[in-house]
């Protein structure tokens, strides 16, 4: 299986805390829609006749684009790569972009999965992320997906945020809670180089939540989602029984996909490349029939770091048998040995196959997983 991400770099406006690659001119999706069909058909080749299982429209603010143009896009992705029966194709949603009609008609266009960048319920808070809606929009875009047609819903929730404390995330996940939404991606706030927000602290103007505070929200969010009957399957992300995100998961298991748009990255297993953060240059490089990306081949020190990361995060934990199996037994020795003194201290557990982190664990996942990296 396979997956393939485009990325959307438009937006209305630029959020405090966003470091993706997003451009506030809009006038050319037109265009940019075209030119993201031109280089599917030139990535064509990339995935090696691999089953397309998952298309996620990321960004930036895939919700500026026409139902039409998102149509058009999964048609000709559906024309150049070989589709699933059953493909999960998730599209990133921003309240403030809908209307009546909106959801029912991207249902028709072939999304079947929504994120919805709520953020937060709080007004302020949202005004201090920068964000354009209020949470009577993300209350209004709720209601509408779910009468015109979306059962596979993901609510997009930030915490940590200066302020905040364990009874405002309380407050937010409840209101979560009062919509049948099948999915919460929960992201603890994180200032980003280059940022607005970054820039405020680097002034003296912001305050971070501090340790203790971070590890009593993230415990009251883990507990209040399972409660509710979510699966805490990654450490941000939560699932109803059936609701587990196929793109991400795919990311955390080192499945191949294909970027495309600016900015897009792409993995093969052996290499990574990724598209110029240009919008403009992209799209005359495309037209001419080139794609403009850098590429980088990876070792197996690389990618068995980036495995490590990746999957301990997960509920699913290392794979043992797969280190053993792609890697060698020396790295499945060496990750069995580093780890014994974590599963004394309860912080990880391990079956045959297996290596995971315990709910304890989690919480200092960041600190775990960089002493488990070996030294390339």
């Amino acid at each position: 299986m396979a997956g393939i991400y485009l990325h959307i770099p438009f937006c209305r406006s630029w959020c405090s805390y966003c470091d993706f690659y997003s451009i506030t001119e809009n006038n050319d999706i037109e265009p940019f829609v075209q030119a993201i069909i031109k280089e599917a058909s030139l990535q064509a080749g990339y995935l090696e006749g691999e089953t397309v299982e998952t298309v996620y429209f990321g960004g930036g603010t895939p919700s500026l684009m026409t139902a039409d143009q998102v149509r058009r896009i999964i048609g000709s992705l559906r024309e150049n790569f070989k589709f699933s029966e059953d493909p999960e194709i998730t599209m990133e949603i921003n309240p403030d972009d809908i209307f009546e009609g909106s959801f029912s008609a991207l249902v028709a266009s072939g999304v079947n999965r929504i994120s919805l960048g709520v953020q937060s319920w709080d007004d302020k808070r949202l005004k201090f992320l920068g964000r354009r809606h209020n949470a009577g929009q993300s209350e209004l875009a709720l209601k509408l997906a779910f009468k015109e047609g979306f059962v596979n819903v993901s609510v997009d929730l930030i915490y940590g945020i200066p302020g905040m404390t364990a009874g405002d995330l309380r407050l937010d996940l409840e209101k979560t809670f009062t919509f049948p939404v099948t999915h919460i991606s929960a992201y603890h706030l994180t200032i980003e180089s280059g940022t607005k927000l970054d820039r405020l602290r680097s002034e003296g103007k912001l305050a971070e939540a501090d340790e203790e505070a971070s590890s009593t929200m993230f415990s009251l969010l883990s507990n209040l989602c399972r409660d509710e009957g979510f699966i805490h399957y990654e450490i941000s992300n939560f699932a109803k029984e059936g609701f587990i995100s196929r793109h991400n998961s795919a990311y955390w298991m080192q499945i191949p996909y294909l970027g495309l748009g600016p900015s897009a990255h792409s993995f093969n297993r052996v290499s990574r490349q990724w598209n110029i953060s240009d919008v403009k240059k992209y799209m005359r490089s495309v037209s001419s029939g080139e794609v403009p990306f850098e590429h980088e081949e990876l070792d197996r020190l690389t990618t068995f770091n980036e495995y490590v990361m990746t999957s301990l995060r997960t509920m699913w934990g290392i794979d043992l048998g797969y280190v053993e199996a792609y890697y060698d037994k020396e790295l499945h020795d060496y990750l069995v040995n580093l780890s014994e003194k974590y599963i004394r201290y309860g912080l990880m557990w391990r079956d045959k196959n297996t290596l995971a982190l315990t709910d304890q664990g989690k919480m200092i996942s960041d600190n775990i997983i960089a002493e488990l990296l070996m030294e390339l």
